[in-house]
């Protein structure tokens, strides 16, 4: 069964003429670098957030970077982070110079990071906790932000699984200093490669927009305009930049993200209706007090001792692609040499955990097939 050949993909995108008018429209206007669309669409996505400042960047990595950097993280600090993660994270936290901390899962039931864990991993040298919203279902930011608060340390948000999520009526991004979103091709709003920044505060937004480009203190689309002639550059930035096609697809599929989320809630529920408790299987996530959940990603747990390469490779030969959401960072060899805090409830579940087909989009026939498909194989 090749890829181009899956009855049931893990993720799929809609193609239709809005996003190939969209895109051809920025085509045939001859500017593509950044400019008016990226601006709008920094406009619309803080609007949605209901946050003061969002910056579009390249991608998520270079939002976290970006935001990591502007919280003042740099060589002798440490940034405290959930290993059941992408390692992005870890990565953009070591491109900085600090040094990642990791931090255990709640259990089996809520795989956000543990608050008691958080708590025991911040030192004297903690700058930034870096919480993720695993799979777009938001950690208790509260307690979090409460922690902080008593340790004298920055929250910054995760939210690339989380666009739309909302913890106590407010949207993930706006629930620490800064929060960043990926706009990679399989998330809830998939242009391709990207990524936003949103922020209450100013000196943070200022300082992340001159850190997006060279540190210059004006753009190219503003001496295009004729509203500067000149530019200084008053810090070593990135090309960090969204392009304009890109900026154009996201405010399309901006305006469809809320539709999104709802069908994939829809879908993820007919999961955990059918699936939870069932030949052994757990699905995280029961409690949504507090909580709306985006549903980037459908996690199940497996039986204990199950194999879940062998499982995979049943539902494989049945066409229905499925994933690991993630191997914990710790695990990795470029992390492994690190001083490792023990993580006994990350490892009791990075053998068991198994991501299924996910998008707004799936037939009925095709969550059908996922669910027997799994029943089947265990």
């Amino acid at each position: 069964m090749t890829s181009t050949h899956w009855r049931v993909p893990l993720t799929d995108v809609v193609v239709d003429d809005e996003l190939a008018e969209a895109a051809d429209a920025v085509v045939r206007s001859g500017w593509w670098s950044m400019g008016p669309r990226v601006e709008e669409l920094e406009r619309e996505f803080a609007t949605f957030c209901g946050a003061a400042h969002a910056v579009a960047v390249a991608n998520g990595s270079a939002a976290l970077h970006l935001a990591l950097l502007a919280a003042g993280c740099g060589p002798g600090d440490e940034v405290v982070v959930p290993s059941l993660n992408f390692v992005a994270a870890a990565n953009a936290i070591v491109h900085t110079g600090a040094v990642p901390v990791f931090c255990d899962i709640v259990g089996p039931d809520e795989l956000n990071l543990d608050l008691l864990d958080v708590e025991d991993a911040v030192t004297s040298r903690t700058k930034v906790i870096l919480a993720l919203h695993y799979g777009g279902y938001p950690c208790d930011m509260d307690a979090l932000n409460e922690l902080a608060g008593k340790r004298s340390v920055t929250v910054l948000e995760d939210a690339a699984h989380a666009p739309g999520a909302t913890f106590g009526g407010r949207a993930c991004g706006t629930l620490g200093r800064a929060g960043c979103f990926s706009f990679f091709a399989n998330k809830n709003l998939p242009i391709g490669e990207g990524g936003m920044i949103v922020t209450d505060d100013e000196d943070l937004g200022a300082r992340l927009r001159l850190l997006r480009s060279h540190g210059m203190t004006t753009l190219t689309w503003d001496r295009h305009r004729g509203h500067a002639s000149s530019y200084d550059v008053v810090l070593p930035g990135f090309n960090y930049r969204l392009d304009e096609v890109r900026a154009a697809l996201g405010l399309v599929q901006l305006r469809r993200l809320p539709g999104e989320n709802e069908a994939r809630g829809r879908i993820a529920a007919r999961y955990r209706d059918a699936l939870q408790g069932q030949r052994g299987l757990t699905v995280p996530f029961a409690d949504t007090s507090r909580r709306t959940s985006s549903h980037h990603l459908a996690v199940v747990l497996l039986p204990d001792r199950a194999d879940r390469d062998a499982a995979r490779a049943a539902l494989q030969e049945q066409g229905i692609q499925t994933s690991v959401h993630y191997p914990p960072i710790h695990t990795f060899t470029a992390y492994r040499s690190r001083p490792n805090r023990p993580l006994p409830r990350t490892d009791a579940v990075a053998g068991r955990l198994l991501t299924l087909p996910l998008y707004g989009r799936m037939a009925d026939e095709q969550v059908e097939a996922v669910i027997d498909a799994l029943l089947q194989t265990l």
